[in-house]
């Protein structure tokens, strides 16, 4: 047993900080440069075990992956060339991985089976696996197909008008993914604004994918090729909240974090946290490989209670449990509505 570490307050936080990449965008990078027809370079994908869950599913399909210096290259097999495997995928505790590859393989000619981890095993999969039946995907599985593993036969699908009860941003790319390979349209709609990682990607690649501008209806036609990615993922936001959290709450501190993801699907704790009374500047601004990306600056400020839900939850979910580290040091109540969805993740968040 190693020895236990005795931790006190700081006195101050200061730094300047690259953080990891971009836990979703490194999902998509890596599947939909499988997808691709030729070698795609994919740089500062994050190297966590989820992530590794997609590298590996790929790779028993038929993609090939090496590390060149800081790049993954991933040498793509084209949209319907990916290989029945050998034996079941294992996606161990990845939500992110089941339900996009959920959507590919329901198009793809050969059968597949998923499984996961006892926590993965308890998510509900019937919000994926529902639209994607009504698509012509035969898909079979505990309740309905609710729970893994899941078997999937994939085959001819057709376009369907779909309307998401939730915004979620999995879900929706899953639909985005299946209509690719699909006759006619695939229109898909939210009820309120969702990770739009997908639909930047994949137009960047070629795909016929048209969104409206409040991020609420996506409309997918048959694509026959998707160009290779030549991609730098972006700092991942959720990564540097802690850090910008513990900035604005220790006197005297100042955090620099570098290359961040500042896609506005992704900014709803930048927003709160301002509408609480920080100060968070965002510096050299620049669009990278469809996704906009900054230098955040974030100094110590007093901050106040907030009334947080409705349309900005599904821009900060993943950050709630930080958010409520900061109010706990603000001035008054913060209420937090709306947030059902951290029931279901990989643990109650709640």
């Amino acid at each position: 047993m190693s020895e236990p570490k005795r931790l006190g307050p700081a006195r101050r936080v200061a730094g300047d900080l690259v953080v990891p990449g971009d836990k979703s965008v490194s999902h998509r990078a890596v599947l939909f440069g499988a997808l691709a027809e030729g070698t795609s370079r994919v740089r500062g994908a994050l190297d966590g075990d989820d992530n590794r869950r997609t590298l590996a599913a790929t790779a028993a399909m038929g993609a090939r992956h090496r590390r060149d210096g800081d790049a993954l290259v991933i040498e793509g097999v084209g949209l319907g060339g990916l290989r029945a495997p050998e034996g079941p995928l294992d996606m161990g505790n990845s939500g992110t991985t089941t339900r996009l590859l959920l959507g590919v393989l329901a198009g793809q000619s050969f059968e597949a089976t998923l499984f996961g981890d006892p926590s993965l095993s308890r998510r509900p999969m019937r919000r994926v696996t529902e639209p994607l039946r009504q698509m012509g995907a035969d898909i079979r599985g505990a309740e309905d197909a609710n729970f893994l593993p899941l078997e999937v036969r994939g085959g001819s699908l057709h376009g369907i008008r779909y309307d998401l009860p939730v915004a979620s941003a999995q879900v929706h790319g899953a639909l985005v993914l299946a209509g690719l390979r699909a006759e006619g349209e695939t229109i898909v709609t939210l009820p309120g604004p969702a990770r739009d990682h997908t639909d930047r990607m994949l137009r960047a690649m070629g795909a016929a994918i048209e969104t409206d501008a409040g991020l609420r209806r996506t409309v997918v036609r048959r694509t026959e090729r998707l160009r290779p990615l030549d991609f730098d993922v972006p700092g991942d936001l959720s990564s540097a909240a802690f850090f910008l959290v513990a900035a604005l709450l220790v006197p005297d501190s100042e955090v620099v974090l570098r290359g961040v993801g500042v896609n506005p699907t992704r900014t709803g704790l930048l927003g709160v946290l301002r509408t609480m009374g920080a100060r968070i500047e965002e510096v050299n601004l620049a669009v990278r490989s469809g996704e906009p990306v900054a230098d955040l600056i974030v100094r110590m400020e007093p901050l106040m209670g907030v009334d947080v839900g409705g349309e900005v939850i599904p821009r900060l979910i993943d950050e709630i449990p930080i958010l409520a580290v900061a109010a706990t040091q603000a001035e008054g109540t913060t209420t937090i509505r709306d947030a059902g969805e951290l029931r279901v993740k990989e643990s109650d968040r709640i």
